[in-house]
C-alpha cells in the first residue's frame, strides 16, 4: 500500500510542483520577497480591455541572476524619478497566485526603491516642493 501511494501522489500536481522546486526555478526572484535590479530602460505599456491607458513601467535587469523583467512605476509622475541605470528595489504586486494585477498585461513586479530612497518618500518631497513654487 505505501508503495502504491508513493506512485499516486506524483499524479497530484501540487505535490510534483513542490517536490521538484518548480515554483522557484521558473521564478525570476527565485522565491525572494524582494530583489535588486538594474534599469535598462522605461517603457509604456497597453492595459487589457475593457481598460484603455498606458501603465508606465521600467525593463530592468536583475542583479542576482541576471534575468530581464518589467516592473511597473506606481504612482503619479512617479516614472520621471527613475532614470536609466538607476539601482531599483522590486517586489510582487500581490496578485492572485503571485500573477498580475488588473488590467496590467504580464507586469508581476512593482518599484518601491530607487537608490536607496523609497519611491513614496521622494514623490512627497516632489509634491511637497511643487506646492511650494
Amino acid at each position: 500500500m505505501k508503495e502504491q501511494r508513493k506512485k499516486k501522489r506524483w499524479k497530484k500536481t501540487k505535490y510534483k510542483v513542490r517536490t521538484l522546486r518548480l515554483r522557484e526555478k521558473v521564478d525570476p526572484l527565485e522565491c525572494a520577497p524582494q530583489a535588486k535590479a538594474i534599469v535598462l530602460s522605461k517603457k509604456g505599456v497597453e492595459q487589457k480591455q475593457p481598460s484603455s491607458g498606458i501603465i508606465k513601467c521600467v525593463r530592468i535587469q536583475l542583479l542576482k541572476n541576471g534575468k530581464e523583467i518589467t516592473a511597473f512605476v506606481p504612482g503619479n509622475e512617479a516614472i520621471k524619478q527613475v532614470n536609466e541605470h538607476d539601482e531599483v528595489m522590486v517586489e510582487g504586486v500581490g496578485g492572485s497566485q503571485g500573477g498580475p494585477v488588473g488590467s496590467m498585461w504580464g507586469v508581476r513586479w512593482k518599484v518601491i526603491k530607487v537608490n536607496g530612497k523609497a519611491l513614496t518618500g521622494m514623490l512627497k518631497a516632489a509634491k511637497a516642493g511643487a506646492a511650494k513654487k
